[in-house]
């Protein structure tokens, strides 16, 4: 009975990060909720009711740790067909049959189903869906509703659109396309803006919060109407009495037509592989490491689908972009996705009536960055610099799907696939010989406890699948070695996924390493490219920047060295909490000792996944110590720090310090540890010199300022510092203490 009194009691101590993450989460779910609702020509309404039957039945009987569930961007153009097709009704009745396939899906374990999807086919697949949002909402976002064919006509009309803004003569759609321009612009630039008290407030609701206080502002100072036409302006929201009375009624009329099980069929596939996708990016997000029962929460979201879907609400599924907010604000637990969606039932309770003070370009704008984050122009490089062969599967996907329809396009996109693979390695045999064969041998030594796993003749997105169960069965504090010696082909894939596995290894004190590919050789330097038995190629020299030539001049001023080039061992950044929830790229630009115990670098990582995911650069001290120092996180005491007190976290206070109490906000497990750590002279240091942020993992302490590259003075000041706090450290004399 003990463990589940600490499990309950771990959940309670977490219960208020847990709730503040949710609340925050639910500031973009309630925008992204309307405007996805709307682009997919249904009932605005019906984007909330899916977010909030999603978070309520999803939290309950989900198997993952720290997701979000609602209404998905992919599915918004199958949405469109369904809805044009067979009417409101009609769609809903299609939405409750795929959430049945959905928990069938659940029963048949079929969780590993986004793993037969080659990695550029998913991406092409998801750029195709990008370029339907923005093809069809890019016009609303202007003022210009229109009525085409296909989403090519879409997209070929954008110029037309937006030559046309510069010839309107009615002031209610100049100010329709003027909500839609800026409401795109903060989507766009936000981001840039490291200010942690307006990042407080996603994006998506700074637009509605803009929005609603610009239409009373016309209202009660101006005493004019909303200026913005009232065509496109939101509507359609019933009033919270209304709701239930609203309720529609599905039609399975249409349940022995072909259409019907088409859109079934086609919701059914977006919805399990957006979901799955996102169970896997958010689980590398995860701070634990924990891995999601994926058929568990197929089976949770399939019945909230049909909930959804009886309720008069879109499709349920996992969602990236709210997942990693979640991650990022604290979220640890299934509670976060329930009180998300507990404060949209309040948002719309209270604040109903605001809502269509919102102008539809506003959200649309929301959608269309959406969108343009799917289809980015820098996934085309990307995949360039992988393979050009990748380009080939992208684009064949991507255009099969705009013009013909999701489903073909992902089947053309696994086609294309075997088809390059076949060519490249001159033939189908080794495919049609090996693809039953249990190429996989897994065997742990008793030695030393490593688990060895040997892969034999070839390994693709089309025997993935057995390596991955495999690795599943392992746990992530273990030592792997995969050898790969005896495989002639290793796809892209393949790699892109080890990498994964790799990073969440390393992050849980197990190493993971590939080995046996020495002889493989691949037409670009990528890690991720695909590998066979041909000659690789060399590396290209690299030119300094004039940044990095006065770098390597200050480390002969300093008597260090100076590096350029990126680090491949990244893992002494692991043990921070700072990078629990983040990715590192590159760590690069290093000036350090020739013990490396003291060294400056820059540090490119990111926060988040896909649409969601934001890369941010920053310049860092890493001091080794020669001695042990308790764990702790120190920082300026602001207003945040502030809220998260009231979040659950704790201020640990310096006795007969209270200026630096009031300043500073210091936290750690061991609170004995760190206050007897924190005596006078170092209080006293801290309290004299600027604001850092400075992190200990007890063996070494990681310090930096800004999130953003330092200039060069920048830099000779955290040097500075760095030094000085070393031998303030160095020069008192500690007791043993205990490190957690």
């Amino acid at each position: 009975m003990s463990p589940k009194k600490n499990n309950l009691s771990l959940f309670f101590k977490a219960l208020p990060k847990n709730i503040f993450s949710g609340f925050v989460v639910s500031l973009i779910a309630l925008p992204l909720g309307l405007g996805l609702a709307m682009a997919s020509e249904a009932p605005p309404i019906a984007g909330i009711i899916a977010a909030v039957v999603g978070g309520v039945l999803v939290s309950i009987l989900g198997g993952s740790n720290v997701t979000i569930s609602g209404p998905g961007n992919g599915l918004v153009g199958v949405l469109l067909v369904a809805i044009t097709t067979l009417g409101i009704e009609g769609a809903y009745a299609a939405i409750i049959c795929s959430g049945i396939l959905l928990i069938l899906l659940g029963f048949l374990k079929m969780g590993k189903l986004a793993d037969f999807f080659p990695s550029s086919a998913i991406q092409g697949m998801l750029a195709a869906i990008g370029l339907i949002i923005l093809g069809k909402q890019f016009h609303i976002m202007m003022g210009n509703k229109l009525s085409l064919d296909g989403s090519i006509a879409y997209l070929l009309e954008i110029p037309s659109t937006i030559i046309g803004v510069f010839k309107y003569t009615d002031s209610g759609l100049i100010f329709a396309a003027i909500a839609g321009i800026s409401s795109l612009f903060i989507m766009a630039f936000y981001g840039k803006i490291r200010n942690r008290f307006l990042q407080l407030v996603p994006a998506p609701m700074w637009i509605v919060l803009i929005a609603i206080g610009i239409s009373y502002y016309y209202e009660l100072v101006l005493q004019q109407p909303n200026p913005v036409s009232p065509e496109y302006m939101i509507s359609g929201i019933p009033a919270p009495a209304q709701i239930i009375n609203e309720i529609p009624t599905p039609n399975f009329s249409a349940i022995a037509s072909g259409s019907f099980w088409v859109s079934v069929l086609a919701l059914t596939l977006i919805s399990s592989i957006e979901s799955l996708l996102s169970i896997k990016a958010v689980d590398k997000l995860d701070p634990q490491k924990r891995r999601s029962n994926v058929n568990r929460d197929l089976k949770a979201l399939g019945l909230a689908t049909i909930g959804s879907g009886f309720l008069g609400g879109l499709n349920v599924v996992t969602v990236i972009a709210r997942s990693s907010v979640n991650v990022n604000n604290g979220g640890s637990n299934r509670s976060a996705n329930f009180a998300h969606a507990s404060f949209l039932v309040i948002f719309i309770v209270l604040f109903s009536s605001q809502l269509t003070r919102i102008p539809l370009p506003a959200l649309m704008a929301i959608l269309v960055y959406t969108g343009y984050k799917l289809a980015s122009p820098k996934l085309i490089g990307k995949l360039f610099s992988i393979g050009k062969e990748q380009l080939l599967i992208f684009f064949t996907t991507l255009l099969v799907t705009l013009f013909v329809d999701l489903i073909t396009g992902i089947v053309a996109g696994v086609i294309m696939t075997f088809i390059i693979h076949i060519i490249i390695n001159k033939g189908a045999s080794i495919f049609f010989r090996n693809v039953m064969k249990p190429n996989v041998l897994m065997f742990q030594e008793q030695a030393t406890g490593t688990y060895y796993i040997s892969v034999k003749h070839f390994c693709s997105f089309l025997n993935f699948y057995k390596l991955k169960q495999k690795l599943d069965d392992i746990p992530e504090n273990k030592d792997v070695v995969i050898d790969f010696s005896l495989c002639q082909f290793v796809d892209h894939t393949v790699m892109e996924n080890l990498s994964g596995y790799q990073e969440v290894f390393v992050k849980r004190d197990g190493h993971f390493d590939v080995i046996g590919l020495d002889l493989h050789g691949t037409e670009s330097a990528h890690p991720f490219a695909l590998r066979r038995f041909v000659p690789g190629l060399q590396k290209k020299g690299t030119t300094l920047t004039k940044r990095q030539l006065t770098l390597s001049e200050i480390a002969k001023d300093f008597n260090m060295q100076y590096e350029a080039g990126k680090l491949s061992d990244t893992h002494f950044l692991d043990s921070y909490r700072f990078f629990r929830t983040k990715k590192i790229e590159r760590v690069y630009n290093r000036l350090f000792t020739k013990k490396s115990t003291f060294k400056i670098f820059d540090v490119n990582y990111s926060e988040g996944e896909f649409i969601a995911k934001e890369e941010v650069k920053t310049t860092m001290l890493h001091i080794k110590l020669d001695q042990n120092i308790p764990t702790f996180t120190l920082d300026r005491e602001g207003f945040l720090e502030k809220v998260s007190l009231l979040a659950g976290f704790k201020d640990i206070p310096i006795d007969n310090h209270s200026d630096f109490t009031k300043r500073f906000y210091l936290k750690g497990q061991n609170e004995a540890s760190i206050k007897e750590f924190f005596n006078d002279e170092l209080v006293i240091f801290f309290e004299s010199n600027p604001y850092y942020h400075i992190e200990s993992n007890g063996e070494a302490l990681l310090i930096y300022s800004k999130e953003r590259i330092a200039g060069i003075k920048e830099i000779k000041s955290l040097r500075d510092f760095g030094e000085r706090l070393e031998t303030t450290i160095s020069s008192r004399k500690l007791q043993p203490v205990e490190i957690f």
